[in-house]
């Protein structure tokens, strides 16, 4: 819920680890190089719908100083890619529930929570038309989190601003209203967010 991710090397009951086959465990690569790296998903046969959710963990060998000025400080790097694997038609099954205002970093903001019904990861995705109290029209779009199988998120929905402008700050009640989808799936949203 707060964001941040729990990565166990041991392998997990029910794991889809053993199904991934990685083209090699370790690589150079020199800087400002590319590399096309493959892997190959297996389920066995006759395995039910389900969503297969594992992490490529992209790390360096050496810890490389960073010279600043005095002092040089050790850095190492981890990069985790997520991958989601639907199995046998797995997929979100998402629900809007209640709309409310949450106190952000950016001050108030609107929160619709989600709940996946669904066997498989989703995500809202798509863009909305609020009218605030004030009459201002402004565009938002669903934040893109990852909505588990099973979880209920609070997912915010921001403003869409061009890049150099300033966010908008909304005078509530605000007024939403359009589509969003996930996935195959549309659904047509009108939610009335008050302080």
């Amino acid at each position: 819920d707060d964001g941040t991710v729990d990565f166990k090397d041991t392998l997990a009951p029910d794991s889809c680890r053993p199904w991934v086959a990685l083209e090699r465990r370790e690589l150079r690569i020199n800087p400002n190089s590319k590399y096309r790296y493959r892997l190959e998903v297996t389920p066995p046969a006759g395995t039910p719908a389900r969503e297969c959710r594992f992490a490529l963990m992209i790390e360096g060998l050496d810890i490389t100083a960073v010279d600043q000025g005095l002092f040089k400080f050790p850095v190492s790097g981890r990069i985790g890619v997520i991958a989601y694997v639907q199995v046998g038609g797995a997929a979100p099954r998402l629900e809007i529930g209640k709309a409310s205002v949450r106190d952000g970093k950016a001050g108030a903001q609107p929160v619709v929570a989600v709940t996946n019904v669904g066997n498989a990861t989703g995500r809202l995705e798509g863009f909305l038309t609020a009218v605030d109290a004030a009459g201002t029209e402004i565009e938002l779009a669903p934040e893109n989190s990852p909505i588990l199988p099973g979880a209920t998120r609070p997912i915010a929905l921001l403003p869409v601003v061009e890049e150099g402008k300033k966010v908008p700050v909304f005078q509530y009640p605000l007024v939403v209203k359009g589509t969003v989808e996930w996935g195959k799936n549309r659904e047509t949203l009108e939610l009335r967010f008050a302080r």
